[in-house]
């Protein structure tokens, strides 16, 4: 079975690639950058939020899952965009409405308001993120395929934990008398910037039906809104549940709400089938949930990236509502897991993860649990904190999250076949937001739960076990994977 995926038709040969590769792959790590300062960076300045604009626990939550959620929820349906309406024209259109949306938010008069303007940051977020990767295997040669991911690793993941310190920086400088509203307002010049080179830099491209050759696959080359409806649903009634139901007591509808998640899941799996039978363009592959190597890495990722948000979230409010410490102390803490990561995705990325392939994962998520483990040694019980108590625990769990994140993805494509490549990286970015908000939701709402009995400092460390739990989980699914990434960026 071949797919309706087809990438954009730069100037160049597969042997040369692109003549502006380069360039194009700086701007697309530069809105991969905006959207995961964005993830991060609210997170630090949610109490400020909260005492300038009042809300409950629950929609300080909402402030970081609302965006992830909504994310998620159309993150594969922008991917499907790409390939009909083009790719450029979705990166371009998507940083617009992206840097709008972070302006809304900047002038956000209320709780509600900022949650709404949120969503409408995800979902452009959801136009915008997944042309990346299909414009980087169209821009560059197999050989260099390697090389261009590897630069994820260090850029994304120093992107990933530098956000709260920036945050923190941001909302405790206080420019303008702006406070937290500077957070959101960074992404202006960064949005202008990206919408500007996007549209000199990056090729252009043509949907499928204009290319020869494409594929036998006779999809209508539409949107499938039926699809789109059942899994915005199945995602919903999973993750609002898990949101919400602390703060009203857990009653029943939240429970069933949570179990109605799964047969929704398995309805979409059942229409998408029906879809290509009838010969129309599924949302998802169906053929990729035939590959164990791609289910394993859904489940790795989904696992991994719920640990990590959560232990973010969780880390910057027990420093500032636990120990009373401002946001600037709080963003400058997290500078040491800010270096593991780049210390850990270099090493991976340039020579480990080569060399080694999955083992380097297993390393890393051993040596992410045992940081998170040393965090909760470090915090539960004691009376008063410093940052360089701290400082320890967060490199090693940061060096940890380095070597993951450098190698995941390429080794998650392996297997994959190529007409299979677009739909495959929409829905292994849908699984990271996924996670993301599951993690924020899970351990968000344990810790706050667990606080309201134990106090912040007990919750903490309790939380960071829940952390170090969660990577043994993905430590254990990481075995089915593939032992290497395909080479040369083909699959095998």
């Amino acid at each position: 079975m071949t797919s309706q995926i087809a990438p954009p038709a730069p100037t160049g040969t597969p042997s040369t690639g692109y003549r502006l590769r380069w360039a194009g792959l700086a701007v697309i790590l530069a809105a991969e950058v905006m959207d995961l300062l964005d993830t991060t960076i609210v997170g630090v300045a949610a109490p400020a939020v909260r005492q300038d604009l009042g809300g409950s626990d629950a929609q300080i939550q909402w402030i970081t899952a609302s965006y992830t959620l909504a994310f998620a929820v159309l993150l594969i349906t922008g991917g499907r965009l790409g390939d009909l309406l083009g790719r450029k024209r979705l990166f371009v259109l998507g940083a617009a409405g992206f840097t709008l949306a972070s302006v809304l938010c900047a002038a956000a008069p209320g709780a509600g308001t900022l949650i709404a303007a949120r969503t409408v940051q995800g979902l452009f977020a959801a136009l915008l993120i997944p042309q990346g990767l299909g414009l980087i295997k169209a821009m560059f040669p197999p050989k260099e395929l390697g090389a261009a991911f590897g630069l994820f690793g260090p850029i994304l993941g120093l992107s990933s934990v530098l956000g709260p310190t920036l945050g923190g920086y941001l909302t405790g400088a206080d420019w303008f008398g702006l406070g937290w509203r500077a957070v959101f307002l960074i992404n202006l010049p960064v949005g202008l910037l990206a919408v500007f080179a996007a549209g000199r830099i990056l090729p252009a491209d043509r949907t499928t039906r204009s290319m020869p050759g494409a594929g036998t696959n006779t999809g209508t080359g539409r949107i499938d809104p039926v699809g789109v409806l059942l899994l915005g649903v199945a995602v919903l009634l999973l993750v609002y549940p898990l949101v919400q139901g602390r703060e009203l007591g857990w009653p029943l509808w939240t429970f069933l709400s949570m179990a109605a998640s799964v047969p929704t899941a398995w309805l979409f799996t059942v229409q998408q089938r029906g879809v290509l039978r009838r010969g129309g363009t599924p949302l998802i592959e169906p053929s990729l949930f035939g590959k164990r190597a791609f289910v394993s890495a859904l489940a790795t990722g989904l696992v991994f990236f719920a640990a990590l948000s959560g232990l973010m979230l969780v880390f910057t409010l027990h420093l500032q509502l636990g120990l009373g410490w401002t946001p600037l102390h709080a963003g400058l803490s997290m500078i040491p897991l800010s270096i593991g990561v780049v210390v850990g995705a270099v090493l991976s990325g340039a020579l480990l993860a080569p060399r080694y392939g999955r083992r380097v994962l297993h390393l890393g998520m051993v040596l992410a649990a045992a940081g998170a483990l040393g965090l909760w040694a470090t915090v539960d019980g004691a009376d008063g904190l410093t940052s360089w108590q701290l400082a320890p625990a967060l490199a090693l769990a940061g060096l940890g999250l380095g070597l993951i994140m450098a190698p995941f993805f390429d080794i998650a494509l392996a297997g994959v076949e190529e007409s299979e490549t677009g739909s495959a990286s929409g829905v292994l970015n849908a699984q990271q937001q996924l996670g993301g908000s599951m993690g924020v939701a899970l351990l968000g709402t344990a810790f706050f739960g667990w606080a309201r009995t134990d106090g912040f400092g007990h919750a903490a460390g309790l939380t960071y076990g829940l952390v170090a739990a969660l990577l043994a989980a993905a430590f254990v699914i990481a075995f089915l994977l593939p032992r290497q990434a395909r080479p040369d960026g083909e699959g095998h």
